[in-house]
């Protein structure tokens, strides 16, 4: 079994990595740290215009029809360049949940949409602190009304759709939400990476369509653990870049006469991170496959990769700071942007700990069958 990227697949991750490196140097990172909130939706555009937010959607909407191979090499170049972009409410959640479960009336008005950039779409889940689970959801849908808050919400400022989990008839289900109405007012938050813009959404009898025939929340844990394999390919994509930029700094800095890459504490160090990356990825590779070939293994696939990457990401992150030293959390460097997107993207979808519960409950059940 091959569970590496295919020729074509790797040239698609070079020309998405040549673009990015053009259009989204660390300087337009900092335009959305700084305050400009309007940078993500022009990034989201210049993807769109390039081909790229359409990559994986089926040609009968727009869309290019590549493999979700392709797609976590996508997301893996995004992760690298720490884009500031709605790429992943809108691709991996959004589009893959009206694949999946949505009708065939919402996806030919929506997915078009999605793939053209005309419209950002978005998950709204959170309403207070514990993991994403039925009994933490109190939000009401009512003779077709939506009400109630969502916190944390990503790219929620800038979305044009969102597909909401609420409570209807004693049972949780998801809901297409037009956010673009006066029912429906947005708050920004703030947020620990402010490149990633996050908001409270709060609905007052807000028009909702429930998604497709009535999903419910079988079909988010399904719609969870393919973003799961994607949102690891972002975070994969970080760390590498993480570790890069510890390398190369370890290399140029001088100490007590030599290169701090030298000394045994960095080596160590910077050992720990590869060893940590090279276990997320082979993870996130095996997932890839599972989620490519729809296998009965991605639920464990999925939440493996998710533990692996959101420690990889989040250790190298931390680690490059520990290298670069003190100047490392000064506003001016970048090392701090790769410690705050780890925060965020390991708290996305839920968190570690929820993914990691998962998994001890799917390997508990592997070995009582």
């Amino acid at each position: 079994m091959n569970l590496d990227y295919s020729d074509g697949d790797k040239e698609l991750k070079s020309e998405l990595r040549r673009f990015l490196q053009k259009a989204c140097p660390p300087t337009r990172v900092r335009k959305v740290l700084d305050g400009d909130s309007r940078e993500p939706r022009r990034l989201t555009s210049e993807l769109a215009e390039m081909g790229w937010l359409a990559a994986a959607m089926p040609e009968r909407f727009g869309g290019q029809e590549l493999s979700y191979v392709a797609l976590c090499g996508i997301a893996e170049e995004l992760g690298r360049a720490l884009a500031p972009t709605s790429y992943g409410s809108s691709v991996f959640l959004t589009a893959e949940a009206l694949l999946l479960a949505g009708s065939e009336v919402q996806q030919r008005t929506y997915l078009p949409a999605l793939a053209s950039g005309q419209k950002i779409g978005t998950f709204a889940l959170v309403e207070g602190r514990g993991p994403i689970r039925p009994e933490h959801v109190s939000c009401t849908w009512r003779g077709g009304k939506l009400t109630g808050e969502k916190l944390a919400v990503a790219d929620g400022l800038d979305a044009d759709v969102a597909i909401v989990s609420a409570q209807s008839n004693s049972n949780v289900q998801l809901f297409l939400v037009d956010l673009d109405v006066p029912a429906v007012t947005r708050a920004s938050q703030k947020s620990v990476d402010p490149t990633r813009l996050v908001a409270k959404l709060t609905f007052r009898d807000a028009p909702a369509e429930p998604l497709g025939n009535g999903a419910d929340w079988s079909v988010l844990q399904r719609v969870l653990d393919r973003a799961a394999v994607l949102f690891a390919f972002e975070q994969l994509g970080g760390a590498d870049m993480a570790l890069e930029m510890a390398r190369d700094y370890a290399l140029s800095r001088y100490a007590f006469g030599r290169p701090i890459g030298s000394f045994q504490a960095i080596k160590h160090k910077l050992a720990d991170v590869y060893i940590a990356n090279e276990l997320a990825r082979s993870n996130a590779y095996y997932a890839a496959w599972a989620l490519a070939k729809n296998a009965p293994e991605l639920p464990l696939a999925a939440a493996t990769a998710r533990v692996a990457a959101c420690e990889a990401f989040e250790r190298a992150a931390r680690e490059n700071m520990q290298v670069h030293g003190g100047v490392s959390a000064t506003w001016a460097h970048d090392c701090h942007l790769y410690y705050r997107r780890a925060r965020h993207l390991g708290s996305c979808i839920g968190t570690v700990n929820q993914w990691r519960d998962q998994a001890a409950r799917l390997l508990i059940a592997q070995c009582a069958a």
